[in-house]
């Protein structure tokens, strides 16, 4: 498990029950205090605070759902300098939300929260987007909607550049689909940020802190079966013959499909037969 307090660990367990809305940016931040303690948390509430006065304050002018996102983007990318990290993308700070944060920079995923948080404080309608490869949010007024870019500087994005940014991370062939549009909950924001985290762990072969970030991951969503997985594979890897074998008979309880179950209780079988 990764180092943290019994109060972020309390609280992350409370959302595995919750609702789809959840407290986004709060959760966000506990994630982050549980993979380090040196920053102190009401700092980064406060400059929350700050993030949702200020857009309040702008959005008097705002007459339509376009004045909004743009108010958005103003406010964050404007005033506050938040931007995305082209330069050292796979940094794993840019999936911390304190370390976000702190350098006023991150990934998609990251950036969106803020989005998302700032958004919702005013009472309007923000969702995270199932776009693959780029994380976007889309702000609704009635039938009205309007996709924001959270790592361009909050831009508004129509068909041409959502056709682009596809394009860019699926390649030439990939075009747009309703799918793409489609709202994820936000149980799912919070896993694209950790698996960010994760997956820069495993290619560095950090698995210790792979692992407890799956762990984190599970505190939230135990009804991910593949996360199950996940915990199985990498326990396996460092050698915890236990924790894995308890974690893929969870992954088969939670995952009943033929494809699922019969490499996977190879492995299971492989494993028990070691501790013989």
């Amino acid at each position: 498990m990764t180092a943290g307090g019994d109060s972020e660990e309390r609280w992350l367990r409370s959302l595995a029950g919750a609702d789809e809305t959840l407290a986004l940016a709060q959760a966000a931040l506990a994630l982050a205090a549980r993979r380090r303690r040196d920053g102190d948390p009401a700092v980064y509430a406060a400059h929350l605070a700050v993030l949702e006065a200020d857009v309040r304050l702008a959005s008097g002018a705002a007459s339509d759902i376009a004045g909004r996102a743009q108010v958005l983007a103003s406010v964050i990318a404007g005033r506050h300098g938040y931007r995305g990290d082209a330069e050292t993308y796979d940094d794993l700070q840019n999936a911390d939300l304190r370390r976000v944060i702190e350098r006023r920079k991150g990934l998609p995923v990251a950036l969106g929260i803020l989005y998302i948080h700032c958004g919702r404080a005013q009472g309007w309608t923000m969702r995270g987007l199932a776009f693959p490869g780029h994380f976007l949010v889309r702000l609704d007024e009635g039938v009205e909607r309007a996709i924001i870019d959270p790592f361009n500087g909050g831009a508004i994005c129509g068909a041409p550049e959502l056709r682009g940014l596809l394009k860019a991370t699926a390649g030439d062939a990939a075009e747009l689909d309703r799918a793409h549009y489609e709202a994820v909950s936000d149980r799912q924001i919070l896993l694209r940020l950790q698996n960010n985290i994760k997956q820069r762990l495993i290619r560095a072969e950090r698995f210790e802190e792979a692992l407890g970030t799956v762990e984190d991951m599970l505190l939230f969503a135990p009804d991910e079966a593949s996360l199950w997985r996940e915990a199985g594979l990498l326990n396996a890897q460092l050698d915890k013959l236990r924790a894995a074998i308890a974690a893929f008979e969870e992954y088969l309880r939670r995952d009943g499909s033929a494809a699922a179950k019969q490499p996977t209780a190879v492995l299971l079988q492989q494993l028990k037969n070691r501790l013989n």
